[in-house]
């Protein structure tokens, strides 16, 4: 189409899996065994790398084209390949297989750290990443003002990036992107960083560059920021493109699949992340009489019972254990942590169980699904997404024997209210 201005033909990425950056052995222990017995040393070696050196493909034979003044959105679950792919298409990083075609200028908005020098200042780095761009002097000196305006940072202009919180990196990142007109606008999650004013503004921002018919692909997890500003929606599930179709229609295919999975067992799920030292193998939600239950009501005391198996059956030591909610749109609720609410990391046994407590829960009626991470020192050991369902039907939250109505919002929030009389 003539009017196409992103063409992507099979495009893949692999990684090999397992290279060694330093190795786990020691320098001196790696020589002595390579001298005192080469033949074996180099006979285990070559095993060690068959075993480790697997290839993952994290993007597979993904074929699109967009349309001069999309708005595409681009969702999927973690690890899915939806920022690999943003970096294929940011030139960041080359595919190992596949086209890109452009037809105009293209800024990216990926990463903390991305695009900028850390020991240049603010205004060093404006008139760096536009010159990038191939913007003219003059072009950048026109819009200056409004990048600096926007992004929030007059008073840290001439301080050196390194110095700058995540969220003040993010605005001026974000600042430059969006006021240098480009053609094309890529940009992923990395607004999450910033507070929910900025959000509000950069989704803002957004939508007047599509306005002023120019084309935007953008990764959230948001689906409710999506269906608002984007047309279209692309989704990527295992590296391959699932789906491509209205916003709305993808968002709803795609949160129904994440319904079924919350009904597969949590030992049966195929899908998962992690080391694998210790695998969760069930999932219960529980009632104030620690009874299984299929449903629970809004202020009710409730528990998450976890089953877990340790392969190994060796104690692990400061382990961290999440449970993130999520509402109906995909949209992240909030998390129990452990770490959070525990002077101690865990320790988990072979044999037992880990419960986490929530008192009155603040969730209104409805569906809601959680996933569940487990972490050891610093080693990711398993994460499964949309691990189990929490449905939730209507409760005297507040204790007044009469229902919160609707109109209430997303949680519910213990309160009390009384007047104060003037003195007479």
């Amino acid at each position: 189409m003539t009017d196409t201005v992103i063409s992507v033909d099979n495009l893949s990425k692999r990684y090999v899996l397992g290279q060694r950056r330093g190795g786990d052995d020691g320098l001196r222990h790696v020589m002595e065994s390579a001298m005192r017995a080469p033949l074996r040393w180099l006979r285990n070696r070559h095993e060690r790398n068959g075993k480790e050196n697997g290839e993952f493909w994290a993007l597979r034979d993904v074929s699109f084209a967009i349309r001069h003044g999309e708005a595409v959105g681009i969702i999927g679950r973690n690890g899915a390949g939806k920022s690999t792919l943003l970096k294929l298409l940011s030139r960041i990083t080359e595919p190992t297989s596949g086209r890109i075609r452009y037809k105009g200028r293209v800024a990216s908005l990926l990463e903390v750290g991305t695009g900028f020098h850390p020991e240049l200042t603010g205004r060093e780095n404006i008139f760096l990443n536009a010159a990038i761009l191939g913007m003219k002097r003059s072009d950048i000196q026109r819009r200056f003002d409004e990048i600096v305006a926007f992004s929030e940072i007059e008073k840290f202009l001439d301080t050196p990036v390194k110095r700058y919180s995540s969220g003040m990196y993010v605005r001026l990142a974000f600042g430059v992107a969006a006021h240098l007109e480009p053609d094309i606008l890529l940009v992923d999650e990395v607004l999450a960083v910033g507070d929910a004013s900025f959000q509000k503004k950069c989704l803002g921002k957004m939508g007047n560059v599509v306005s002023e018919g120019r084309t935007v692909l953008f990764v959230s997890h948001n689906m409710a920021a999506i269906t608002s500003l984007c047309t279209r929606g692309l989704w990527i599930d295992g590296g391959r493109l699932e789906q491509s179709g209205t916003s709305q229609s993808v968002i709803e295919d795609y949160l129904g699949k994440a319904r079924n999975d919350a009904s597969v067992p949590v030992s049966m799920r195929t899908d998962r992340r992690g080391n694998g030292r210790i695998r969760f193998s069930s999932v219960s939600v529980l009632n104030d009489r620690l009874e299984t239950v299929d449903s629970v009501a809004s202020g009710q005391d409730i528990s998450i019972c976890l089953d877990y198996d340790i392969p190994d059956s060796v104690p692990l030591h400061n382990a961290v254990v999440q449970i993130k909610f999520f509402g109906a749109l995909g949209q992240p609720l909030f998390a129990c942590l452990s770490r959070a609410s525990r002077r101690d990391p865990l320790r988990l046994a072979p044999g037992a169980q880990i419960i986490c407590n929530i008192p009155r829960l603040p969730l209104l009626a409805g569906i809601y699904t959680y996933t569940i991470w487990c972490q050891v020192g610093e080693i990711e050991e398993d994460y499964v997404a949309e691990a189990g369902k929490l449905s939730v039907v209507e409760g005297d939250y507040f204790g007044t024997g009469k229902l919160p109505p609707k109109q209430i919002g997303d949680f519910l929030v213990a309160h009390t209210w009384s007047d104060r009389r003037a003195a007479p």
